[in-house]
């Protein structure tokens, strides 16, 4: 495992994404909305084969981003036709984040101590439980609360999740680090990959929704 070579495979998958997501924001929205969703299902299925058997991440991890291009394509079309030309921002703003959080890591300013580990999984443990709740409501008909229906309130807590979604790069930073230094085989390149493109694609959509909150708020 090399630096180098994740950084590669990094960039095959992120190619494997955009064919993907092209090609659903290309489509009406009738035919993007399930297109998303069968993204969305396809790749947490084979998300939770890659971290399981992380030995077939070379396999496993193409399909995941061909499958969250679908789902990511879809949800662009989507916030898109709400608010023209939020989704390109958003683009921005993770790409952006990417960087600051590498440049970040290698300077030193944020180590990723094992406290420092243990409150970002904690925190984005207690974010997924929230998460399935709201679903849990959702399919027993019982109407959940949008950040937009919160005013500020609703902004912080978006902001919040986006600062613990970036805070998870650093993890996947140091687990790439760890790897090389310890001589890992060749394979986890392919899982270092897929745990930078599984963070990037939480990042994307909630910084996309955090922005879709503040412009609803500001609209109204």
């Amino acid at each position: 495992m090399t630096v180098r070579g994740t950084v590669n495979k990094i960039g095959i998958l992120l190619i494997c994404v955009a064919a993907t997501a092209f090609l659903v924001w290309e489509m009406e929205l009738s035919y993007a909305v399930p297109a998303a969703i069968l993204g969305a299902i396809g790749g947490f299925i084979v998300a939770l084969v890659t971290i399981f058997k992380a030995s077939w991440a070379r396999y496993t991890a193409p399909v995941y981003a061909l499958l969250e291009g679908l789902f990511l394509g879809g949800l662009s079309r989507y916030f898109n036709d709400l608010v023209p030309g939020l989704p390109p921002l958003a683009l921005i703003f993770t790409f952006c984040i990417l960087g600051v959080m590498a440049i970040v890591y290698r300077a030193g300013i944020i180590k990723a101590t094992q406290k420092f580990k243990m409150a970002v999984i904690g925190a984005t443990f207690g974010i997924a439980v929230a998460y399935g709740a709201i679903l849990v409501f959702r399919l027993f008909g019982m109407e959940s609360i949008a950040l937009s229906d919160m005013g500020f309130i609703g902004i912080g807590i978006g902001l919040f999740i986006v600062v613990v979604a970036a805070l998870n790069l650093v993890i996947d930073f140091d687990m790439i680090e760890q790897g090389v230094a310890q001589g890992a085989p060749a394979h986890m390149e392919w899982f270092g990959a897929f745990g930078i493109l599984l963070t990037l694609v939480w990042l994307y959509v909630e910084v996309i929704r955090l922005a879709w909150t503040i412009a609803t708020i500001l609209d109204s």
